[in-house]
């Protein structure tokens, strides 16, 4: 099925930023995605406007009751110039596991990925070239209906908006020190800690401060049952190199799927790295750095893709893992899945989309 969205340009486009001073999510395109749903209707007037603000009314489910989820996903230009979209199969698979979650209306996977490539399209002089950055794109569904009481809303907008943007850390590849969490947890079974909605991120913001004031940059969140067993790094995938092994928290109700874990995992299986999803407890992680069998760990993301980890901290006591550089495995990663993002690195896997 081919979808024909129509669009309505801006009269007041606006200064393209410079591509040597982005940085992450503070500055967005001309244009934007908007699809309604009614209740016995479906997904209707799909279309691309000029970017803006929106006018919701105050009784909003959204503001009351939290219901609204999110994506992301990035667009590439190639050297050849062509504009490539990395697995958004995937997004799309996502996104209905968050809607299920959450009771939104299921969305047709196909009109996703033709509503991600109709604004990307519009807005394609936006993709920066220089290395390292990239277009962020920013699928989003929230409820609008006006009114107050606990039940799933009869109306949803549709949105995708985009934002050139640079490395999700300022200091790019370099590794990051994590503070352990032992006090408050992110995810508990049966809630919605495998769904990309906002409130688990909100949930999170008091430790990452509390960490900010440590001098961490980045959460290592713990299981919020027995609080031992890692989970995710903020709002990342963790994984780590014990020996010749690469181990990553297995995906059980309370991790997110991420779609670039599943990349390094397939990455690493094919490169004849052995990969387990297991469950791993800190004080493994410790006992492993301090008898030199731990040696690397990282994070990934769509946001930052691979984000290596220098330093960890846990109940008052640090390790430095690698020496606090950037290991081998984590450094090949990133150019491999970066490298086929952009064009660079064959696509054997087929993972690519081109924008045509």
């Amino acid at each position: 099925m081919k979808y024909d969205f129509p669009v309505t340009r801006t009269e007041h486009p606006k200064a393209k930023p410079d591509p040597d001073k982005l940085k992450f999510g503070t500055q967005f395109t001309d244009h934007m995605f908007m699809m309604d749903y009614e209740e016995g209707k479906g997904w209707i007037n799909g279309r691309v406007v000029p970017y803006g603000p929106l006018s919701l009314e105050p009784a909003a489910v959204v503001f009351h009751y939290g219901q609204e989820m999110f994506e992301g996903l990035k667009a590439y230009k190639s050297a050849e110039g062509k504009i490539l979209l990395f697995r958004p199969d995937m997004n799309a698979k996502r996104i209905n596991r968050t809607n299920d979650r959450l009771c939104i209306p299921q969305l047709d996977e196909e009109l996703f990925v033709e509503a991600v490539k109709a604004v990307v399209t519009t807005d394609a002089d936006w993709i920066p070239e220089k290395e390292g950055t990239s277009l962020y794109i920013r699928p989003f569904i929230i409820a609008d209906e006006a009114f107050l009481g606990v039940r799933p809303a009869h109306h949803y907008i549709f949105m995708i908006i985009l934002s050139p943007v640079g490395p999700y850390y300022a200091g790019g590849l370099a590794p990051t020190k994590l503070y352990v969490e032992d006090k408050y947890v992110r995810a508990t079974p049966g809630g919605t800690g495998e769904a990309k909605c906002g409130g688990n991120y909100a949930a999170s913001l008091k430790a990452q401060v509390e960490a900010a004031k440590k001098g961490y940059e980045q959460i290592l969140w713990l299981d919020g049952v027995e609080r031992k067993y890692v989970e995710e790094i903020g709002t990342s995938n963790a994984f780590f190199m014990i020996n010749d092994e690469v181990v990553t928290a297995p995906l059980g109700g309370t991790i997110l799927p991420g779609i670039t874990r599943d990349t390094v995992i397939n990455v690493l299986k094919n490169k004849g790295v052995k990969v387990s999803e297991r469950r791993l407890t800190i004080d493994e992680v410790f006992e492993a750095a301090k008898d030199g069998s731990l040696k690397e760990m990282f994070a990934s993301g769509t946001a930052a893709v691979i984000s290596p980890v220098g330093e960890l901290c846990y109940k008052g006591e640090n390790i430095v893992i690698n020496g606090g550089a950037i290991g081998p495995v984590a450094q090949d990663l990133y150019d491999t899945i970066y490298g086929i993002q952009t064009g660079a690195v064959a696509d054997t896997a087929h993972w690519t989309v081109e924008i045509k």
